[in-house]
């Protein structure tokens, strides 16, 4: 971990200018009506959880280039985890991927607790075949022809709700590669059948207190047909399961011209919008750090969420789902959940009267102005000032670096040889 002390220490070199910024923020924002310091309250109490295998070293299906200090266990990983929520007091909880995580949930819990985490949705993997399984999903996993598959990986999301339930996890999000590549491959039909009889058999074990996230993705790796490849497909699944069963959207799942912001606004219209996995993307499925293509849409999305923060029972759940290929993953995964949080803040900034009134009067243009006010608007003050309430860094990438964590952990940890293809 970084340690008190040191964040302490470089706080205290930026304090003064921050506490300037802030006050002069809370001028502009107060003649528009708006209180700074319950935008900053909202701001602080928001946390996005962040993935365990985001803190490795992603790749390519060409080539992947191993970084120093790579995380070789759960424990490591769950290390540096700990240090993004140290320096930034913004991701209280992690996200396991199992089998990739698999291990003693009391050794887990215990680890959590140490570090001051909790755990959040648990990812089930069907998508790839691990050394151990007598079946493989080369065709498909919960849509596979053969029985014997599809009941392979129906006990494998089994599994990981009973890991998930002994370490304090509420949700299990499922996301299959399921599809075809070629025409006439696969019956469309009957293969979307066999995915609902076995999503059905998962949704039957789910605890009473728990969710079920089913994931939608255009394509990749079958790249002629996807089984669940929308968000209409998804709002079918999880209106066929149930009531506990939700949608979760994923920045990048998407084509380039979709309206994503409106899915959003569909999904909680109908009471099916079950989370998000938030990253950014140029072309598909980049797993690009939050923010850094498209922040206005980061932002529009929050305002859709903003908006409906006063519907009963709304309570979507919210992670990072990244790849880092050329950054530290660390400082990649502070950087985004600092924008995720930035685009929160400026949601919570709209001037919700107005923007309803434009829209009454079929005023495009305003309405778009009114928006893009909130929008050019640095809120950055806001988060500092609610990470340095905290005890957390005021600029957690340099505190970050002047740490030298990552070398420190270099030469603790075996050096990653691994350069195959894969995202870790």
């Amino acid at each position: 971990m970084i340690g008190k002390d040191r964040i302490a220490a470089a706080n205290e070199a930026a304090e003064a200018d921050l506490r300037a910024e802030y006050d002069a923020l809370g001028a502009v924002l107060d003649r528009r009506g708006i209180d700074i310091a319950a935008v900053k309250e909202k701001v602080a109490g928001y946390g996005i959880a962040v993935p365990s295998w985001g803190v490795g070293t992603g790749g390519t299906r060409f080539a992947r280039f191993p970084g120093a200090g790579e995380p070789s266990t759960i424990f490591d990983k769950l290390d540096d985890c700990g240090v993004i929520h140290e320096l930034t007091g913004a991701t209280p909880r992690v996200s396991l991927h199992v089998p990739w995580d698999d291990a003693n949930p009391a050794d887990l819990v215990a680890k959590g607790e140490e570090l001051g985490l909790g755990f959040d949705a648990i990812n089930s993997n069907t998508f790839q075949d691990q050394a151990e399984q007598a079946a493989s999903y080369k065709f498909g996993s919960l849509s596979h022809t053969r029985e014997e598959v599809r009941s392979q990986a129906v006990e494998h999301n089994l599994y990981c709700i009973e890991l998930g339930r002994k370490i304090g996890s509420r949700a299990l999000t499922i996301w299959v590669g399921d599809g075809s590549n070629f025409p006439g491959q696969v019956n469309f039909t009957r293969q979307f059948e066999r995915y609902l009889d076995s999503a059905r058999q998962i949704y039957a074990g789910l605890p009473e207190d728990w969710r079920l996230f089913t994931e939608h993705k255009i394509f990749e790796p079958a790249f002629y047909s996807t089984v669940v490849q929308d968000w209409g497909t998804n709002y079918l699944i999880a209106t066929e399961l149930g009531d506990r069963a939700s949608c979760l959207v994923d920045l990048g799942h998407h084509a380039p011209t979709v309206n994503i912001e409106m899915i959003v606004a569909r999904l909680i219209q109908f009471g099916k919008l079950g989370g998000f996995h938030f990253n950014d993307s140029k072309y598909g499925d980049d797993d690009l750090d939050t923010g850094s293509i498209d922040p206005y849409r980061l932002f529009l999305v929050f305002n859709e969420l903003v908006e409906a923060a006063d519907v009963p029972g709304f309570d979507p759940a919210h992670m990072l789902d990244q790849s880092h290929n050329v950054t530290d993953p660390i400082e990649s995964l502070m950087n985004s959940a600092m924008e995720v949080q930035r685009a929160y803040a400026q949601a919570l900034i709209v001037d919700r009267g107005a923007l309803g009134g434009f829209q009454e009067e079929n005023d495009a243009l305003m309405a778009s102005e009114t928006l893009k006010r909130a929008f050019r608007t640095d809120v950055t003050p806001i988060l500092q000032m609610a990470r340095l309430e905290k005890g957390c860094a005021i600029d957690p990438v340099a505190t970050y670096r002047a740490s030298d964590y990552r070398g420190k952990v270099a030469d603790e940890r075996p050096v990653s040889t691994s350069g195959g293809g894969g995202i870790v």
